[in-house]
């Protein structure tokens, strides 16, 4: 997979509202909320240009039911890949568009930590910012290798998460 990190794009808001329109149409009833997470979700964040999209449903078994429709919309089902209690889809092959994480709405866990570090982020600009310098950095460093890219950003990422859970738990020296 190719490491492209690109500047904010204001298109990406709309991609991801047509995409969690098809998402609700699928989920219907079990669909409890969607989020739009990740970089793109963050104004003015350098990203790599994938919509990460956190759907909250009801249970997470049942989320396998529609693995035929996501199919069908065009993505990979991946199932937990390596996270228990997600369902794990995407799109786009190896020029990846969308990435779907579902969790149950019991897990708080993983649903506060995603949605901590998106509205962490979205009210410390300058941490944002460093954050963009140095996926672009890497993606220029690693263009063609995924897991350099992905092991480079681990130290501020796991930075980032203790920082944004400590915040959302009302540190505000944080």
């Amino acid at each position: 997979m190719n490491v492209v990190v690109t500047e904010y794009n204001e298109d990406w808001k709309q991609k991801f509202s047509e995409e969690a329109q098809k998402i609700k149409n699928i989920f219907g009833d079990e669909l409890i909320d969607i989020h739009h997470i990740g970089s793109t979700s963050v104004p003015g964040l350098k990203a790599k240009p994938i919509i990460d999209i956190m759907p909250v449903v009801k249970d997470i078994e049942k989320v396998d039911s529609f693995n035929e429709q996501m199919e069908d919309i065009g993505y990979e089902c991946m199932g937990e890949l390596g996270m228990n209690g997600r369902r794990y889809f995407r799109k786009g092959g190896d020029n990846r568009t969308h990435q779907v994480h579902v969790f149950q709405r019991d897990n708080k866990e993983d649903i506060g930590r995603h949605l901590a570090v998106r509205d962490y982020l979205r009210a410390h600009p300058d941490y944002a910012n460093r954050y963009g310098d140095l996926k672009e950095s890497l993606a220029i460093q690693f263009p063609k290798d995924i897991e350099a890219y992905m092991d480079g950003k681990d130290a501020f990422v796991k930075e980032l998460e203790k920082y944004a859970l400590l915040w959302s738990n009302g540190c505000n020296e944080c």
